[in-house]
């Protein structure tokens, strides 16, 4: 698989509030936009992946989600993420 134990376990280091921490939704968001970014790629060289396409489409929508919960919940929170994945929003 594309995506490694020990690259999920950074991400959430990075992200979370530690590795072990997988159920924040930073480290969710973090996750997903990874993935996202990993598709994207995918989906360029091989155009006709419908596939591929409507996972990836699931992923952003379920991104989508945990941001609108963060910014019902912690605007700030939802600020920083956002600035520091560089996220459109």
């Amino acid at each position: 698989m594309y995506l490694a134990t020990e690259k999920k376990a950074e991400i959430f280091k990075k992200h979370g509030k530690s590795e072990k921490d997988t159920g924040s939704s930073e480290g969710q968001i973090a996750l997903f936009t990874y993935r996202i970014s990993h598709l994207t790629e995918h989906l360029k060289k091989n155009r006709k992946d419908f596939n591929t396409q409507r996972s990836l489409v699931k992923l952003v929508g379920k991104r989508r989600n945990l941001l609108d919960y963060l910014v019902k919940t912690d605007i700030t929170r939802y600020r920083a993420i956002v600035k520091e994945l560089g996220l459109r929003k």
